[in-house]
């Protein structure tokens, strides 16, 4: 298993914990299982037994009822496995309602996390526990950033992919030029205690902000000219803050501008960082496409073709894509077709397919026989020729362009066609 850095890995992960979030049980009928990658599975199937012996004690029937028919449920999956995968198991079991009292539907998910699980857990709830697996999806390492002149400064955070302008300030210090009627000293021992004044105000929103992040990686400072470097020089962070600057940037601008401007010439520092990673990959495809090499494509029916014939190097696959592949068939010959749509678009498409006849054999029999989450569907078809998966946010200008632009399906060749 390779490290949890892969961005399909994460949307899937992502979708399906937004999917358990939505479910919700009468009362508490929802089995939750969590089993650790070292555990024996006879252990698990014995201990499930045991919660099935414990259930028959549940006083109302419909309720005993479900939370049986939940933990047999896990029961059949969890013998499906010699031994829990390497990361280890995730199973979710329980009867939906689907449209009030008595629509219940027994529901079961299984999820292999892309982290290890190392907590052996089982709770019977209203709700399924997904609070392991969404620790999996918290973004581990944070910046600070820091940007001022002597105008004002800016302080923001940079999580993965979220850019947070957290405050900003303006400095009030007065312009080199003195007012009427001041001596040149004297002005100058005022502006020198204003910016004293600002220096301080810098370092206490500064330690306030960043001295509570605890799982801070490093801090960044810019700014245009030398007021960053005489700010430094005053020794005003906290000492654990004074150890973690990286480094020093010269930008253009202050403000949110120039918050932006010192993430971009950050890039040796923050390779790592998903924000400047996506940003990147977007770019290079822009980059193609700009000087139009022939390398870059967008669409999904252009991608398509060539994900087939096995030419895409790079598939980048836009985070909003909610559409579905969905494949019709005859029931009554062997024509298939393929079509890709929304969810509402599927639920009108059976009534709309009873009126029409098979064009092979002329048969009113069509149905839909499959539908398969569209970003899956191209996933697929990418690991078969080995391409490069990545899946963009919608967080930076670079993954809006890709959703709004380009339809949110978009790749790089291996070669021109």
């Amino acid at each position: 298993m390779s490290e949890f850095k892969d961005s399909l890995l994460k949307f899937r992960l992502k979708r399906s914990l937004e999917i358990l979030a939505s479910k919700k049980g009468q009362h508490t009928e929802l089995v939750t299982l969590y089993v650790p990658h070292d555990r024996q599975i006879s252990d698990v199937t014995n201990n499930l037994r045991q919660e099935l012996g414990t259930a028959s004690n549940i006083k109302s029937k419909t309720t005993r009822k479900n939370v049986q028919d939940a933990i047999e449920s896990t029961l059949q999956r969890i013998k499906l496995f010699k031994k829990p995968p390497q990361t280890g198991l995730a199973i979710f079991s329980g009867a939906i309602p689907q449209n009030g009292p008595g629509s219940e539907r027994m529901e079961v998910y299984v999820v292999v996390p892309p982290e290890p699980i190392n907590l052996y857990y089982y709770r019977c709830d209203n709700r399924f526990h997904i609070e392991p697996l969404r620790e999996m999806l918290k973004e581990k390492d944070t910046y600070g950033i820091l940007v001022l002149d002597s105008s004002g400064a800016a302080f923001a955070t940079l999580k993965g992919i979220t850019l947070d302008i957290v405050r900003k300030i303006t400095s009030g210090i007065p312009g080199k030029h003195r007012a009427g009627g001041q001596s040149a000293r004297r002005f100058e021992r005022f502006r020198e205690a204003e910016v004293n004044e600002y220096f301080k105000r810098i370092g206490k929103y500064a330690n306030k902000i960043f001295l509570k992040i605890p799982d801070l990686k490093g801090i960044i400072i810019g700014g245009p000219g030398p007021t960053k470097y005489d700010f430094e020089k005053e020794n005003l962070l906290h000492y654990t803050l004074k150890d973690k600057i990286l480094t020093t940037i010269d930008t253009a601008y202050v403000g949110e501008q120039g918050v932006e401007e010192l993430v971009e010439k950050s890039t040796d520092v923050l390779k790592e960082v998903r924000y400047f990673e996506e940003k990147k990959l977007v770019q290079k495809f822009l980059y193609e496409i700009g000087h139009d090499t022939g390398l870059a494509i967008y669409g999904e029916n252009e991608v398509r073709k060539s994900l087939e014939k096995g030419t895409v190097s790079l598939l980048l696959l836009s985070e909003d894509l909610v559409k579905k592949r969905v494949t019709i068939k005859c029931k009554n010959c062997d024509h298939q077709a393929q079509k890709t749509m929304t969810q509402q678009d599927i639920k009108n498409m059976q009534k709309w397919l009873d009126s029409k006849s098979c064009p092979k054999c002329s048969v009113p029999n069509l149905v839909i026989d499959k539908t398969e989450d569209l970003i899956d569907e191209l996933a697929k078809l990418a690991d078969q020729s080995r391409a490069k998966i990545e899946i963009i946010s919608p967080k930076t200008e670079e993954g809006v362009a890709l959703k709004k632009s380009f339809g949110g399906v978009a790749a790089i060749l291996r070669y021109k066609q």
